[in-house]
């Protein structure tokens, strides 16, 4: 199948399609005039780029992968790869952890149960009340 066929068959642009092949991710034969020529597993392989693009997975790391899911995977080599997957699985797992305490520590000076270092002189208010002007959080309107 040609680019376009393979782009309405993914959903995916020609253009997204061309970075693929750029980034060694996807191959194509080139036809006597010039036009790209894909064979059919080309469909899922894309669909497959794209979930792990979703997944925050860099093209370097597909590059890599794409070989472990042939019929056929290189020997030796996938399972280090499965493991730097982990790695940033759990990296991505810290970095949520981390929000999350970021949000609530936000959720606690809206509610006024917590209130922001270095205005503990002020009386103790909630944000979202009338006294927030006093503690600097927000400006006055104009």
């Amino acid at each position: 199948m040609r680019i376009g066929e393979l782009s309405r068959a993914t959903g995916t642009s020609t253009r997204s399609l061309r970075y693929y092949e750029d980034q060694g991710l996807l191959s194509s034969h080139r036809r006597p005039n010039g036009y790209r020529e894909y064979g059919e597993e080309a469909v899922r392989q894309v669909a497959f780029i794209q979930d792990l693009y979703r997944a925050g997975l860099p093209s370097q790391i597909i590059r890599d992968i794409l070989p472990c899911t042939a019929p056929t995977p290189p020997a030796g080599q996938c399972t280090q790869l499965l493991e730097r997957v982990r790695q940033i699985r759990d990296e991505l797992a810290r970095q949520e952890q981390q929000i999350a305490q970021r949000r609530e520590m936000l959720d606690r000076y809206l509610t006024g149960t917590t209130t922001p270092a270095g205005l503990s002189s002020q009386p103790h208010c909630s944000v979202e009340r009338d006294c927030k002007k006093n503690n600097g959080l927000t400006s006055s309107p104009p």
